[in-house]
C-alpha cells in the first residue's frame, strides 16, 4: 500500500521531469533548423501531421468501443484546444525564438507557472492558504522560478568556461545581450510574440482540464488536437507563405527535427501532460517549464559550444529551489484534499440516510 501511495504521488513527476528533458531537446533541434532557414509554420504542420498519424493507431487500439460520443459542443472545444494549446502557442513561441535566441524563449516561459497560478486562484481552481505551510511554499516557489528566470535572462556575470569546455575563470567581459546586436525592434517583437505565447498555453491549461472531465478518452482526445491543429497550421501555411515553404523542407537536420518533435515532443509528451492535468490539475504541468530552460542551456553548453556565465548557474539553482519548493507544497495539499473530500462524501452519505422514510412498525 505504502508503495502504491508512492507511486500515485510522484509517478506524474517523474513523466513530467521526462517531459520536459525531451522538449528541451526539441527546442534546441528547432532553433537550429530555423536558423538554418526552415518555416516556422512548416516546422509546426508537419510535426502535427507526424503526431496525428503516430497517435491515431494508439488511439484506435486503446480506446476501441469505449470512447465518448463526438458532440458538436465537444468539437468545439477540442477546436479552441488545438488552437490554444498547439497551433497558436507553438506558432509565437517559435516566432520569439527566432526573433531572440533559444535561452531567452525558454527562460521567457517559465512566466507560465505564475500567469496560471494567478487566473486558477482568479477562478477559484487553484486553493491557496497563506497561512499553512503549503500555501507559503507555492507562492515562494512560484516567486524564486520566476526570479531564476530573470536572472538567466538579464544577468551574465563573468564567464565560467571557454566554448563549453570547463576552465578556470575568465576574467573577459561578458559577450553583448542579443538584443543590443541584433536590434531593438526585433527583440521587442520576439518578447511580445513570447509574452502571448505565455498567455495561450495558460488558457489551454484550463480549456483542457475542462475537456479532460466531459471526454476522459485521453488517446482519441490527442489524436483530435493533433489533427486539427494541422488543418489549422497548414491554413496558416497557405494563407501567410502561400504552401511553398513545405515544399523547402529538406536536409537530415530539419527531418530529424521534424520527426522527433512530432513522435516525442508533441505525441508522447503531449498525452503525458493530458494526463498529469487529469491527475493534478492545470497548474501542475505548468510548474514544470522551468526544466526546459535548464536541458537547453546544458545542450547548449555542451553541443552548441557557448560559454556558461555566473548567472546561468545562479539562475538555474534558483529555478530548481523554486521548482521544489512549488512541488512540496502542491504535495502537501494532496492529504488535506482527499480528507475534505471524503469528508463532503461521509456528509452526503448521513443526510441521505437522514433523509430516508422510515417504515412504522406492523
Amino acid at each position: 500500500m505504502a508503495g502504491d501511495a508512492w507511486s500515485d504521488r510522484w509517478r506524474p513527476v517523474v513523466a513530467m521531469l521526462a517531459v520536459n528533458v525531451a522538449l528541451g531537446t526539441m527546442n534546441s533541434l528547432i532553433k537550429k533548423a530555423i536558423d538554418e532557414g526552415v518555416s516556422c509554420l512548416a516546422i509546426i504542420t508537419l510535426r502535427q501531421l507526424v503526431a496525428t498519424i503516430f497517435m491515431i493507431p494508439i488511439a484506435c487500439c486503446r480506446e476501441r468501443g469505449g470512447r465518448p460520443r463526438l458532440t458538436p459542443g465537444m468539437f468545439t472545444r477540442l477546436f479552441f484546444c488545438a488552437l490554444l494549446g498547439a497551433t497558436l502557442t507553438q506558432y509565437l513561441f517559435f516566432v520569439g525564438m527566432r526573433e531572440t535566441s533559444a535561452t531567452f524563449a525558454c527562460a521567457f516561459l517559465n512566466m507560465t507557472p505564475v500567469i496560471t497560478f494567478v487566473v486558477a486562484l482568479v477562478f477559484r481552481m487553484e486553493m491557496l492558504d497563506l497561512k499553512s505551510k503549503a500555501g507559503q511554499a507555492k507562492v515562494v516557489g512560484t516567486v524564486v522560478c520566476v526570479g531564476g528566470a530573470m536572472v538567466l535572462t538579464f544577468y551574465k556575470g563573468v564567464a565560467l568556461t571557454h566554448g563549453g569546455i570547463l576552465g578556470p575563470l575568465a576574467t573577459s567581459p561578458a559577450p553583448a545581450p542579443p538584443h543590443a546586436v541584433e536590434g531593438t525592434g526585433r527583440w521587442t517583437v520576439g518578447s511580445v510574440a513570447l509574452f502571448c505565447a505565455c498567455i495561450t498555453w495558460c488558457s489551454w491549461f484550463f480549456l483542457q482540464s475542462n475537456v479532460n472531465k466531459k471526454y476522459p478518452a485521453l488517446y482519441s482526445c490527442t489524436a483530435i488536437i493533433f489533427f486539427l491543429s494541422f488543418l489549422q497550421s497548414a491554413v496558416m501555411t497557405l494563407v501567410i507563405e502561400g504552401g511553398t515553404s513545405l515544399l523547402a523542407v529538406r536536409g537530415k537536420l530539419p527531418i530529424i527535427t521534424i520527426v522527433f518533435a512530432g513522435m516525442v515532443g508533441s505525441g508522447m509528451g503531449f498525452l503525458v501532460m493530458l494526463w498529469c492535468i487529469s491527475k493534478r490539475g492545470p497548474v501542475f504541468p505548468a510548474a514544470f517549464t522551468p526544466v526546459i530552460q535548464i536541458v537547453v542551456a546544458i545542450i547548449d553548453l555542451s553541443f552548441m559550444h557557448e560559454r556558461l556565465h555566473l548567472g546561468s548557474v545562479l539562475g538555474s539553482v534558483f529555478v530548481i529551489l523554486g521548482l521544489y519548493s512549488l512541488l512540496w507544497g502542491k504535495n502537501k495539499e494532496i492529504p488535506s484534499v482527499c480528507e475534505i473530500e471524503v469528508k463532503h462524501l461521509e456528509g452526503s452519505e448521513e443526510n441521505r440516510k437522514a433523509q430516508e422514510p422510515v417504515e412504522a412498525p406492523v
